[in-house]
């Protein structure tokens, strides 16, 4: 099996597209450079979709609304009859079941990746799911594995592959005063970015709070880039605690690397979180990242040494940690270059696209020893 091209399936249930669907397409361009084939299904309509046409990738287009689905499951397992992979990689819950389904019934060995760092249920789901229906789990982080461990998932099925970044799919478009004087920033502001979903475990009511606290003290400017369902309610907060003014909502933008290159401190304020990619790009982009202390963010994040940590939801102590990086330049700067080194070592794509490789391959011969006379 070593050394052999794979025919490779993708199942993902999401028709948004975040950090996970970053990491699903920079799998497949990386496995498609190794001269892998690559078939993506997804719901109609979907980025994902959109997206994976554009890359000029393979798409069936399945309808996922709900886990149990036998419809779904049907069309997924008829996509792979037609395509025949060696494997189906899921990477949502839902497409945990659907494709997991959908492979036991086409005959395909199948695999997930978990990111999420929340409670995995204990119940007879989890345990037919991550021991049947899955021959193996990767987790993004090792405090997702511990979750998985922590009900009842056999520790031989889990693999931590971390998520990674492309530091080359980084590299600004535009220099950084001209990004700060589209956004009106000015030349010499301490300028913090978020880049997040705006749901309620990314914490960004939090670093409002604190960032109101931190008015009094200190000059910045908050840039928000992401959207989301909290929107409004940020807003109408901002504009309570006075800080409206400082607060730029930018909305879901395409210029992330942009955005990185003109700010001076990137903040992950999270209540939960499996990794944090958005704290590796800001690392590869050498800022300095303030993060709370949890799930896979509490592992990157070397606090002191690449970033400072905070405990969840402590608005106060984040402040402190906000004021400290913008009343002292050259920690800030120090931080920032141990982060671009310590994501140049540990998390780049083509290590994650090796570590995928190697448990592709790990199932595959142990189906076929399964298989031999």
């Amino acid at each position: 099996m070593t050394g052999e091209l794979l025919r490779l399936a993708h199942v993902t249930s999401e028709r948004g597209f975040s950090g996970g669907e970053v990491q699903v397409f920079l799998l497949m361009e990386g496995l498609r450079a190794r001269g892998h084939e690559n078939l993506l299904v997804c719901p109609p309509g979907s980025r994902a979709e959109r997206a994976a046409r554009a890359h000029g990738f393979a798409v069936e287009c399945v309808e996922m609304r709900n886990d149990l689905s036998v419809l779904a499951a049907y069309r997924i397992s008829a996509a792979l009859r037609r395509h025949a992979p060696a494997l189906v990689h899921c990477h949502t819950g839902r497409s945990n079941w659907l494709g997991g389904v959908a492979a036991r019934s086409a005959g395909v060995p199948a695999l997930s990746t978990r990111r999420m760092d929340r409670r995995v249920s204990r119940g007879l789901r989890t345990r037919w799911l991550y021991g049947h229906l899955l021959q193996r789990v990767a987790a993004i982080s090792p405090a997702v594995a511990r979750r998985l461990r922590d009900a009842g998932v056999a520790s031989e099925r889990i693999r931590v592959i971390w998520s990674a970044v492309d530091p080359a799919a980084l590299a600004p478009s535009a220099p950084r005063a001209a990004v700060r004087a589209k956004l009106g920033g000015a030349p010499e502001m301490p300028c913090l970015l978020v880049a997040a979903n705006l749901v309620h475990r990314k914490g960004v009511d939090v670093l409002l709070t604190a960032a109101a606290a931190l008015a009094p003290r200190a000059r910045y400017a908050l840039w928000i880039a992401g959207d989301g369902p909290e929107r409004g309610a940020l807003e109408a907060a901002a504009a309570r605690l006075g800080i409206g003014e400082r607060v730029r909502f930018l909305g879901q933008r395409g210029d992330v690397p942009d955005l990185l290159e003109a700010c001076d401190v990137c903040v992950l304020p999270s209540r939960r979180e499996g990794l944090g990619v958005a704290a590796l790009e800001a690392m590869a982009r050498g800022r300095p990242v303030v993060a709370s202390a949890v799930g896979g963010l509490a592992e990157i994040v070397v606090a002191e040494e690449t970033g400072l940590l905070v405990p969840p939801g402590d608005a106060a102590a984040l402040a402190a940690a906000l004021e400290r990086l913008i009343g002292d330049r050259a920690l800030a700067l120090r931080l920032g270059a141990a982060g671009a080194k310590r994501v140049a070592e540990h998390f780049v794509a083509d290590a994650m696209v090796s570590a995928y490789e190697q448990l592709y391959r790990e199932i595959l011969a142990e189906r076929g020893a399964e298989g031999a006379p």
